[in-house]
């Protein structure tokens, strides 16, 4: 826990409360895990390593807040954090990504995270280096030779040369010469997995302070301190969310595909229990990562995962299926609320939307009913029925600069009436 470890699991459940209604057994649970992972880290020397993490299974249909629990749990944490779906892996041996490709995944954001934060600490230092070069740039060693520019005052000849390079400072921090061009030699990169080479372009002043600040600050930073301490930071508090678990359980006596989930089971055994990964930064131990996983487990159950497996994720909890009071409080009470992005998006355009709470009634009734009819995504028919129902006035908006716009249980029956009476087609739309 680098970024916040005061937090107890009361204000760790407050938090998530901000942004997720409801699960609150879900929410307890993981806010636990997380301060276990602090409580861990205050243990003595000999002991620390003993200690476990308690991996967790959240159990529940979709849409109902697993993935998002997870996510808002690393940013609290300002833990490396990582999102895998368990179908996605193939047995050692067979065409496909292994299972320990999520490690070395996690660990590449981490060091990506490391190198940020650290060009964040020395941006300052970068600046003042990269407004230096930029003088340099300006005033070239050219003995007794005027400095003269269009856009720069007159210097003379006989002025010494660190009055001019002072005076030249000071224009430019008073953003006099950001619109001259000087040619610049910058580093360029041909892709992620290319090597770095440099080139020479013409620049605006202006956008050469933020090209060699950059530069400059990846000089400051110390490469290898930062893969140390995001390899560490891998190991005492990376987070694996390891979605769809439920379609990898299978069991002896099956045959086809089945043989095939069993054999990532095991190989995800050998991460989960701890393990050592080779990444190209350098070994990387799984045993004190979290690993929580998350599964609707309609057809099969925990139970038929490998019994060694289950023993790794001690911790089950299921979810509750949203129901129509869940969905007024979504639409509504989080800091990110789907109302409030809507009305924040139409503002933009000059529009403004206003919800009464009839129409947040009415638009939960409409999404618990089609969620019963057809198949229950739980949250996310939010998401459908309200892009349904603000088609018009989003299309329309550009032309509706400055108007007002209300919506009522009225206007969301009279726009959603017709697709919910055909059961068909609301099987399609919504």
């Amino acid at each position: 826990m680098n970024g916040s470890p005061a937090l107890t699991p009361v204000q760790i459940v407050a938090e998530l409360d901000r942004y997720i209604v409801g699960q609150h057994a879900a929410k307890k649970a993981v806010a636990i895990a997380l301060r276990n992972r602090w409580r861990r880290q205050n243990l003595p020397a000999e002991l620390r390593d003993e200690v476990a993490p308690k991996n967790i299974i959240m159990i529940g249909p979709t849409g109902v807040g697993k993935t998002e629990i997870a996510r808002r749990l690393a940013k609290l944490s300002q833990a490396p954090f990582i999102k895998v779906e368990a179908s996605k892996y193939t047995e050692v041996g067979y065409v496909g990504r292994d299972v320990e490709s999520m490690i070395r995944d996690l660990t590449e954001l981490s060091v990506t995270m490391v190198k940020a934060e650290m060009a964040t600490a020395v941006r300052e230092r970068a600046e003042i280096l990269a407004e230096e070069r930029v003088l340099d740039l300006l005033l070239p060693r050219r003995p007794g030779e005027a400095f003269s520019s269009g856009t720069l005052e007159e210097i003379s000849p006989d002025a010494s040369r660190d009055a001019t390079r002072d005076k030249l400072r000071a224009q430019l921090k008073a953003g006099k010469l950001d619109e001259r061009m000087i040619e610049l030699d910058v580093q360029v990169q041909a892709g992620p997995m290319f090597e770095i080479f440099s080139g020479r372009r013409r620049v605006k002043v202006g956008e050469a302070r933020r090209l060699l600040a950059q530069e400059e600050a990846q000089k400051l930073v110390d490469v290898d301190e930062a893969v140390s301490q995001a390899i560490r930071r891998v190991e005492d508090s990376g987070i694996v969310f390891l979605d769809e678990l439920d379609k990898i359980a299978g069991r002896e006596g099956a045959h086809g595909p089945d043989v095939s989930r069993e054999g990532v089971q095991r190989d995800l055994l050998l991460i989960v229990e701890g393990s050592t990964v080779t990444t190209k930064y350098g070994m990387v131990r799984t045993d004190h990562i979290l690993f929580i996983a998350a599964g609707a487990f309609h057809v099969s159950k925990p139970s038929d995962l490998i019994p060694e497996l289950q023993g790794r994720f001690p911790i089950r909890v299921e979810l509750e299926p949203l129901t129509r009071e869940d969905f007024v409080r979504i639409l509504g009470e989080p800091q990110n609320a789907l109302i409030r992005q809507y009305v924040e998006l139409l503002k933009t355009e000059g529009v403004t939307l206003t919800f009464g709470q009839d129409a947040v009634e009415e638009v939960a009734e409409i999404a618990s009913t089609v969620n019963q009819r057809a198949e229950n995504i739980g949250a996310r028919r939010l998401y459908t029925v309200m892009e349904k129902l603000l088609e018009e006035v989003s299309f329309a908006a550009p032309d509706m600069r400055g108007q007002e716009v209300t919506i009522d249980a009225h206007y969301v029956r009279a726009h959603l009436a017709p697709v919910l009476k055909d059961e068909d087609l609301s099987r399609y739309i919504l």
